[in-house]
Parts: structure tokens; sequence; C-alpha cells
């Protein structure tokens, strides 16, 4: 049996997203998405969440790129900066890199990525929405001292479903893909971050979180088309899997905000969208679920 949760990442990032992401739920293959706590566009997303309670909201944990819930004296160690512009005395750190060397370093307090991250939980549950996962901006959490205390969190607040970030060994299985050398780039690099699956699983498991068996889509993340979608449908090994997906409108608010993926959103949106996605899905005997079915 092949299980597809398919996720869309970012909701609340903008107006445009929020929009995006209902619209790719009812007119196609999304069955899940996670919230942003500190997002901008927050208030109309748990309006917008109101109106399709078939859509599986869980939170998506921000610990970079971004602005904490917490005041910046109670987690000290995860900000550094000032950011006037959203009235917050400091800022998380830009960039996977420096985040991953702080992680892998042990820099970053337990205690206070635990607290942030059940700051960040709690809000979306005040806001009369049942969280039912979570996940982590930029896929933070595959590093073991950020996971650990971001399982604390989620047990503290009842949520006991978590994505898991790696990926199959083989996600591909298309010669078609030679031609896209960013790809095979981005893929060598989840490679690499694979020495950290085996402290994962143990991690989930003990604490007796549900997850899936991996993720799909991260390395095709800002170049999804609808041969990619195919070729990924096509690679989905037995088990229960997540597809990653980031789809928007490329609108005023998106084009000022921070981040790479713009134009791109609203290719995904095309691609997730279109009658054939859900026709590819089915030709492969693969059955669409959500987070909520993930945890009965």
């Amino acid at each position: 049996m092949r299980r597809l949760i398919v996720n869309a990442d970012d909701f609340a990032f903008t107006s445009g997203v929020n929009g995006a992401i209902v619209e790719a739920h009812t007119h196609g293959v999304v069955t899940s998405c996670t919230l942003m706590a500190n997002g901008p566009a927050f208030d109309e997303a748990v309006r917008l969440a109101a109106t399709v309670p078939k859509l599986s909201v869980g939170c998506h944990v921000v610990l970079i790129d971004g602005t904490p819930i917490l005041p910046a004296d109670q987690i000290s160690t995860l900000v550094y900066k000032q950011d006037k512009k959203h009235g917050n005395p400091a800022c998380f750190r830009d960039g996977l890199k420096a985040f991953a060397a702080q992680a892998i370093a042990g820099r970053f307090d337990s205690g206070q990525v635990e607290a942030e991250a059940a700051a960040q939980i709690r809000k979306i549950q005040s806001a009369g929405i049942r969280v039912s996962h979570i996940d982590t901006h930029k896929h933070t959490h595959l590093f073991p001292k950020i996971l650990r205390p971001l399982l604390r969190a989620a047990r503290a607040c009842g949520v006991k479903a978590i994505r898991n970030p790696f990926g199959p060994r083989r996600p591909f299985k298309s010669g078609q893909l030679l031609a896209r050398p960013s790809l095979w780039v981005r893929h060598a690099e989840m490679r690499i971050l694979r020495r950290f699956a085996g402290a994962f699983r143990e991690a989930v498991d003990r604490e007796g979180f549900a997850t899936p068996n991996g993720t799909l889509g991260i390395e095709v993340t800002g170049a999804l088309d609808e041969t990619l979608f195919r070729v990924i449908a096509d690679a989905i090994p037995e088990g229960t899997w997540e597809f990653v997906c980031h789809p928007g409108y490329n609108d005023t608010d998106l084009q000022i905000a921070k981040t790479r993926l713009r134009a791109s959103r609203e290719v995904e949106l095309q691609v997730l969208t279109n009658p054939k996605a859900r026709e590819v899905l089915s030709q492969a005997g693969i059955q669409l679920i959500s987070y909520r079915e993930l945890r009965a």
C-alpha cells in the first residue's frame, strides 16, 4: 500500500499564500498544511482554516528567518539582531548554514527551543485550531539537538505527529533529472544530512510520535513542475509518505517578503490544482490521506 500526505507549508506567510493553499486543497490534492504562528497573515489564515474543515492544520515551527513569539530575553541563544520593522526586539538567524553550524555545535539552549516551539503551538491552539502535527521551517528539526526539545514541546501541547524530513535514498527514477544539475546538488546535500536519520527515528519512536516513512519534494523545492510531479509520483515507495509543497500567489506581499520562492509558488499551485495531478496519483495506486488519518 502507498499512501501520500500532500502538505503545504507557510500558511500565514502572506495573504496570497493563504489563498493558494486553500485553493490547492479545495480544487487540488493538498490534504494538510502547516501554519506559521508568527506569520504576518496569521489572523486571515485562522479564518480561512475554519472554512475548510477537511484540511488538516499543523504548526510550522519557525526558528530561522523570522521573528519569535517569546521575548528575546527568554530565548537569547535563538535570536541575534534587531528587527525594528516588525516591532520585535530581535529575530532569528538568517540562512540554514549558519543555523546548522550552531545546532550541531550545541549552541542553542534546549529549554529555549522547547519554550519557543510550545509558544508557537499554543498560539495556534488558542485560535481554536486543533493542531494535527508539527514540522519546521527549512526542516531545522532534522538536527537532533533541535528535534528533542521540539518533541517535548509538542507532547506538552498534546500533539503527537511530526514530519519525517528524510527522504528515500533514491527519490528519483528518471533520467530526465540529469538535465537539472541543481536538483542533484540539493539531493547530495540531503544525502549528507541523512546521517541524522537514525537518531530521528529513534527519538520519535521512543516518544511515541506518529511520522510518515519520509518526505518527498524537498529536493525539488522551487523547481516543481508537472514533469517532476509525475516522476516523484512514479517513484513513491511502499508505505506512507509526505510530499512537501509551497503554493502561493506572487503578489506584492510576496515580492517584499524574505523568501527565494516567488514565481515558483504559482507554478506549484498550477501543478497541484491540475486535474492531471489527482489522475497521476490514482493511476499509480496512491491513496491521499491527511495527517489526521496518520494519527488515527
